[in-house]
Protein backbone atom coordinates (compact mmCIF):
# COMPACT_ATOMS: atom_id res chain seq x y z
CA UNK A 1 0.00 0.00 0.00
CA UNK A 2 1.65 3.50 -1.00
CA UNK A 3 0.99 6.46 1.43
CA UNK A 4 0.21 9.59 -0.30
CA UNK A 5 0.96 12.58 0.98
CA UNK A 6 0.62 16.12 0.69
CA UNK A 7 2.13 18.45 -1.12
CA UNK A 8 5.03 20.11 0.44
CA UNK A 9 3.94 24.03 0.79
CA UNK A 10 5.70 26.78 -1.12
CA UNK A 11 7.16 29.80 0.08
CA UNK A 12 5.64 31.53 -2.84
CA UNK A 13 1.79 30.68 -1.18
CA UNK A 14 0.53 33.33 0.56
CA UNK A 15 0.13 32.62 4.71
CA UNK A 16 -3.78 31.92 5.62
CA UNK A 17 -5.22 33.99 8.34
CA UNK A 18 -3.05 37.13 8.07
CA UNK A 19 -4.81 40.03 6.72
CA UNK A 20 -2.85 43.36 5.27
CA UNK A 21 -2.97 46.29 7.78
CA UNK A 22 -2.89 49.20 5.54
CA UNK A 23 -6.81 49.11 4.98
CA UNK A 24 -7.20 49.24 8.88
CA UNK A 25 -4.56 52.13 9.24
CA UNK A 26 -5.93 54.04 6.03
CA UNK A 27 -9.45 54.17 7.98
CA UNK A 28 -7.78 55.27 11.06
CA UNK A 29 -8.19 59.42 9.76
CA UNK A 30 -11.53 59.19 8.62
CA UNK A 31 -12.84 56.74 11.88
CA UNK A 32 -10.69 59.65 14.36
CA UNK A 33 -12.52 62.26 12.79
CA UNK A 34 -16.45 60.59 12.81
CA UNK A 35 -15.33 59.99 17.25
CA UNK A 36 -14.66 63.87 17.05
CA UNK A 37 -17.30 65.45 15.22
CA UNK A 38 -20.03 62.69 16.79
CA UNK A 39 -18.37 61.28 19.86
CA UNK A 40 -18.30 64.33 22.10
CA UNK A 41 -22.06 65.86 20.92
CA UNK A 42 -23.67 62.23 21.75
CA UNK A 43 -21.52 62.18 25.02
CA UNK A 44 -22.54 65.76 25.81
CA UNK A 45 -26.12 64.97 25.00
CA UNK A 46 -25.90 61.31 27.50
CA UNK A 47 -24.69 63.29 30.79
CA UNK A 48 -26.93 66.33 30.07
CA UNK A 49 -29.74 63.71 29.86
CA UNK A 50 -29.17 62.45 33.20
CA UNK A 51 -29.07 66.03 34.93
CA UNK A 52 -31.58 68.84 35.68
CA UNK A 53 -30.48 71.18 33.18
CA UNK A 54 -32.54 74.42 32.42
CA UNK A 55 -32.11 78.10 31.93
CA UNK A 56 -30.31 78.41 35.62
CA UNK A 57 -27.91 76.15 34.49
CA UNK A 58 -27.15 78.45 31.55
CA UNK A 59 -26.28 81.40 33.79
CA UNK A 60 -23.44 79.59 35.95
CA UNK A 61 -25.63 77.30 38.06
CA UNK A 62 -24.15 73.70 38.65
CA UNK A 63 -26.83 71.22 37.26
CA UNK A 64 -27.95 68.18 39.52
CA UNK A 65 -27.78 64.47 38.72
CA UNK A 66 -31.54 63.20 38.76
CA UNK A 67 -30.27 60.04 36.77
CA UNK A 68 -33.17 58.24 34.69
CA UNK A 69 -35.63 60.64 35.68
CA UNK A 70 -35.68 62.94 32.37
CA UNK A 71 -36.49 59.52 30.78
CA UNK A 72 -39.06 58.60 32.86
CA UNK A 73 -40.87 61.59 32.50
CA UNK A 74 -40.57 61.80 28.56
CA UNK A 75 -41.54 57.49 28.36
CA UNK A 76 -44.94 58.32 30.66
CA UNK A 77 -45.53 61.35 28.55
CA UNK A 78 -48.53 60.37 26.49
CA UNK A 79 -47.71 63.04 24.24
CA UNK A 80 -44.21 62.02 23.42
CA UNK A 81 -45.74 58.43 22.22
CA UNK A 82 -47.84 60.63 20.00
CA UNK A 83 -45.25 62.48 18.39
CA UNK A 84 -43.23 59.34 18.16
CA UNK A 85 -45.70 57.54 16.41
CA UNK A 86 -46.46 60.61 14.04
CA UNK A 87 -42.77 61.10 13.30
CA UNK A 88 -42.59 57.09 12.53
CA UNK A 89 -45.41 57.04 9.93
CA UNK A 90 -44.75 60.50 8.28
CA UNK A 91 -41.07 58.95 7.96
CA UNK A 92 -41.74 55.41 6.19
CA UNK A 93 -44.66 57.49 4.11
CA UNK A 94 -41.95 59.66 2.29
CA UNK A 95 -39.48 57.34 2.30
CA UNK A 96 -41.65 55.15 -0.06
CA UNK A 97 -43.24 57.44 -1.70
CA UNK A 98 -39.78 59.25 -2.03
CA UNK A 99 -38.00 56.05 -3.58
CA UNK A 100 -40.98 54.86 -5.68
CA UNK A 101 -41.33 57.94 -7.63
CA UNK A 102 -37.49 58.61 -8.12
CA UNK A 103 -37.27 54.59 -9.26
CA UNK A 104 -39.85 56.04 -12.17
CA UNK A 105 -37.66 59.01 -13.20
CA UNK A 106 -34.54 57.05 -13.08
CA UNK A 107 -36.64 54.84 -15.53
CA UNK A 108 -38.06 57.41 -17.68
CA UNK A 109 -34.27 59.07 -17.98
CA UNK A 110 -33.12 55.29 -19.46
CA UNK A 111 -36.37 55.51 -21.95
CA UNK A 112 -35.87 58.95 -23.18
CA UNK A 113 -33.56 60.05 -25.97
CA UNK A 114 -29.72 62.25 -24.64
CA UNK A 115 -31.08 65.71 -24.96
CA UNK A 116 -34.46 65.11 -23.22
CA UNK A 117 -32.44 63.34 -20.06
CA UNK A 118 -29.78 66.07 -19.97
CA UNK A 119 -32.76 68.65 -19.09
CA UNK A 120 -34.35 66.05 -16.62
CA UNK A 121 -31.07 65.89 -15.18
CA UNK A 122 -30.71 69.64 -14.82
CA UNK A 123 -33.74 69.72 -13.57
CA UNK A 124 -33.52 67.56 -11.28
CA UNK A 125 -30.06 68.71 -10.00
CA UNK A 126 -31.52 72.58 -9.90
CA UNK A 127 -34.24 71.04 -7.75
CA UNK A 128 -31.95 69.33 -5.71
CA UNK A 129 -29.22 72.60 -4.80
CA UNK A 130 -32.55 74.96 -4.25
CA UNK A 131 -31.79 76.27 -0.31
CA UNK A 132 -34.32 74.59 1.92
CA UNK A 133 -35.45 77.36 3.13
CA UNK A 134 -36.10 78.90 -0.58
CA UNK A 135 -37.73 75.82 -1.70
CA UNK A 136 -40.07 75.84 1.52
CA UNK A 137 -41.11 79.70 0.53
CA UNK A 138 -42.29 79.02 -3.02
CA UNK A 139 -43.96 76.04 -1.97
CA UNK A 140 -45.95 78.18 0.84
CA UNK A 141 -46.27 80.99 -1.64
CA UNK A 142 -48.18 78.44 -4.11
CA UNK A 143 -49.98 76.75 -1.64
CA UNK A 144 -51.30 80.14 0.46
CA UNK A 145 -54.96 80.26 1.14
CA UNK A 146 -55.45 83.70 0.18
CA UNK A 147 -53.20 84.03 -3.47
CA UNK A 148 -51.50 80.21 -3.84
CA UNK A 149 -51.55 78.76 -7.15
CA UNK A 150 -52.52 75.87 -5.89
CA UNK A 151 -56.22 76.99 -4.77
CA UNK A 152 -56.75 79.37 -8.04
CA UNK A 153 -55.36 75.64 -10.23
CA UNK A 154 -57.89 73.57 -8.82
CA UNK A 155 -61.08 76.47 -7.96
CA UNK A 156 -60.40 77.04 -12.05
CA UNK A 157 -60.90 72.91 -12.82
CA UNK A 158 -63.85 72.50 -11.29
CA UNK A 159 -63.20 71.60 -7.63
CA UNK A 160 -65.79 73.04 -4.89
CA UNK A 161 -64.00 74.05 -1.30
CA UNK A 162 -60.57 75.82 -2.15
CA UNK A 163 -61.44 79.17 -2.92
CA UNK A 164 -59.72 80.17 0.35
CA UNK A 165 -58.88 76.93 1.88
CA UNK A 166 -55.71 77.03 4.32
CA UNK A 167 -53.95 74.04 3.94
CA UNK A 168 -51.85 74.48 6.60
CA UNK A 169 -55.37 74.93 9.30
CA UNK A 170 -55.29 71.42 9.25
CA UNK A 171 -52.85 68.57 10.19
CA UNK A 172 -53.65 66.19 7.61
CA UNK A 173 -53.60 68.95 4.94
CA UNK A 174 -50.30 70.22 6.73
CA UNK A 175 -48.93 66.85 6.72
CA UNK A 176 -49.78 66.56 2.64
CA UNK A 177 -48.08 69.80 2.22
CA UNK A 178 -45.10 68.81 4.01
CA UNK A 179 -45.10 65.50 1.58
CA UNK A 180 -44.71 67.49 -1.32
CA UNK A 181 -41.88 69.73 -0.12
CA UNK A 182 -39.92 66.70 1.17
CA UNK A 183 -40.58 64.59 -1.75
CA UNK A 184 -39.78 67.08 -4.43
CA UNK A 185 -36.30 67.86 -2.66
CA UNK A 186 -35.41 64.33 -2.13
CA UNK A 187 -36.58 62.74 -5.27
CA UNK A 188 -33.25 64.14 -7.10
CA UNK A 189 -31.03 61.80 -5.14
CA UNK A 190 -32.93 59.10 -5.36
CA UNK A 191 -33.48 59.03 -9.13
CA UNK A 192 -29.65 60.36 -10.21
CA UNK A 193 -28.78 57.31 -7.83
CA UNK A 194 -30.78 54.64 -9.36
CA UNK A 195 -29.82 55.61 -12.79
CA UNK A 196 -26.49 55.43 -11.92
CA UNK A 197 -27.44 51.91 -11.30
CA UNK A 198 -29.46 50.95 -14.48
CA UNK A 199 -26.52 52.39 -16.09
CA UNK A 200 -25.16 49.11 -15.16
CA UNK A 201 -27.65 46.80 -15.80
CA UNK A 202 -26.45 44.59 -19.21
CA UNK A 203 -28.44 45.51 -22.08
CA UNK A 204 -27.83 42.21 -23.56
CA UNK A 205 -29.53 40.91 -20.26
CA UNK A 206 -32.32 42.97 -21.49
CA UNK A 207 -32.71 41.99 -25.24
CA UNK A 208 -32.59 38.46 -24.19
CA UNK A 209 -35.52 38.36 -21.58
CA UNK A 210 -37.18 40.62 -24.35
CA UNK A 211 -36.72 37.87 -26.88
CA UNK A 212 -37.84 34.95 -24.76
CA UNK A 213 -41.42 36.65 -24.19
CA UNK A 214 -40.91 38.81 -20.33
CA UNK A 215 -42.80 41.90 -21.31
CA UNK A 216 -41.77 45.21 -19.15
CA UNK A 217 -42.96 44.04 -15.74
CA UNK A 218 -41.54 41.00 -15.68
CA UNK A 219 -38.23 42.47 -16.48
CA UNK A 220 -38.61 45.17 -14.27
CA UNK A 221 -39.38 42.92 -11.44
CA UNK A 222 -36.97 40.10 -12.58
CA UNK A 223 -34.15 41.49 -13.94
CA UNK A 224 -33.98 45.04 -13.19
CA UNK A 225 -34.79 45.23 -9.39
CA UNK A 226 -32.55 42.17 -8.29
CA UNK A 227 -29.38 43.59 -10.45
CA UNK A 228 -29.93 46.93 -8.49
CA UNK A 229 -31.20 45.78 -5.34
CA UNK A 230 -28.27 47.17 -2.99
CA UNK A 231 -28.64 50.87 -4.65
CA UNK A 232 -32.12 50.74 -3.63
CA UNK A 233 -31.82 49.21 -0.08
CA UNK A 234 -29.01 52.41 0.93
CA UNK A 235 -31.14 54.98 -0.77
CA UNK A 236 -34.29 54.02 0.93
CA UNK A 237 -32.12 53.29 4.61
CA UNK A 238 -30.79 56.82 3.70
CA UNK A 239 -34.20 58.72 3.54
CA UNK A 240 -35.68 56.70 6.23
CA UNK A 241 -32.98 57.80 8.37
CA UNK A 242 -32.89 61.66 6.70
CA UNK A 243 -37.00 61.43 7.01
CA UNK A 244 -37.10 60.74 10.42
CA UNK A 245 -34.81 63.52 11.84
CA UNK A 246 -37.23 65.78 9.27
CA UNK A 247 -37.58 69.43 11.49
CA UNK A 248 -36.63 72.52 9.37
CA UNK A 249 -39.55 72.38 6.73
CA UNK A 250 -41.91 71.70 9.44
CA UNK A 251 -40.97 74.21 11.71
CA UNK A 252 -41.29 76.71 8.62
CA UNK A 253 -44.92 75.54 7.68
CA UNK A 254 -45.85 76.00 11.14
CA UNK A 255 -44.56 79.73 11.24
CA UNK A 256 -47.69 80.26 8.99
CA UNK A 257 -50.19 79.55 11.07
CA UNK A 258 -50.28 76.16 11.56
CA UNK A 259 -51.50 74.14 14.85
CA UNK A 260 -47.89 73.29 16.43
CA UNK A 261 -48.95 70.77 19.11
CA UNK A 262 -50.82 68.66 15.91
CA UNK A 263 -48.27 69.29 13.32
CA UNK A 264 -44.94 68.46 15.65
CA UNK A 265 -42.49 65.69 14.79
CA UNK A 266 -39.37 64.68 17.18
CA UNK A 267 -36.99 67.17 15.54
CA UNK A 268 -39.80 69.92 16.44
CA UNK A 269 -40.69 68.31 19.87
CA UNK A 270 -36.88 68.29 20.69
CA UNK A 271 -36.95 72.28 19.91
CA UNK A 272 -40.02 73.10 21.73
CA UNK A 273 -38.32 71.42 24.64
CA UNK A 274 -35.05 72.96 24.62
CA UNK A 275 -35.37 76.69 23.18
CA UNK A 276 -39.39 76.79 23.85
CA UNK A 277 -39.28 75.57 27.16
CA UNK A 278 -35.52 75.69 28.16
CA UNK A 279 -35.45 72.13 29.67
CA UNK A 280 -32.22 71.29 27.66
CA UNK A 281 -32.28 68.18 30.00
CA UNK A 282 -35.57 66.96 28.88
CA UNK A 283 -34.58 67.73 25.34
CA UNK A 284 -31.34 66.29 25.40
CA UNK A 285 -32.98 62.86 26.45
CA UNK A 286 -35.93 63.06 23.90
CA UNK A 287 -32.28 62.98 21.17
CA UNK A 288 -31.05 60.63 22.30
CA UNK A 289 -34.05 58.18 22.17
CA UNK A 290 -34.63 59.60 18.65
CA UNK A 291 -30.75 57.96 18.02
CA UNK A 292 -32.14 54.88 19.11
CA UNK A 293 -35.04 54.96 17.61
CA UNK A 294 -33.30 55.76 14.16
CA UNK A 295 -31.00 52.84 14.85
CA UNK A 296 -34.32 50.52 15.44
CA UNK A 297 -36.29 51.42 12.23
CA UNK A 298 -33.06 51.14 10.13
CA UNK A 299 -31.92 48.09 11.85
CA UNK A 300 -33.35 45.81 9.42
CA UNK A 301 -32.30 47.24 6.54
CA UNK A 302 -28.84 47.28 7.42
CA UNK A 303 -28.98 44.02 8.26
CA UNK A 304 -29.58 42.79 4.98
CA UNK A 305 -27.21 45.16 3.62
CA UNK A 306 -24.72 43.08 5.90
CA UNK A 307 -26.07 39.61 4.55
CA UNK A 308 -25.73 40.83 0.81
CA UNK A 309 -22.30 42.11 1.56
CA UNK A 310 -21.38 38.72 2.94
CA UNK A 311 -22.70 36.84 0.68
Amino acid sequence: MTETRAPARTGAEPRRGRRPRLPYLLLIPAVAVLLLGMGYPVYWQVITSLQQYGLAQQFGQPPEFVGLTNYSAILTDGYFWTVALRSVVFCLVNAFVTVAIGVGVALLMRAVPTVVRIILQVGLLVAWAMPLVAAVTVWKWLFDWRTGVVNWLLTQLGASGFDGHNWLAQPLSFFLVATVIIVWMSVPFVALSVYAALTQVPDEVLEAATIDGAGPTKIFRWIIVPMIRPVLSIVLLLQIIWDLRVFAQIRLLQDSGAPVRETNLLGNYIYELGIGRQDFASAAAVSILVLALTIAVSWPYVRSLLAEDRS
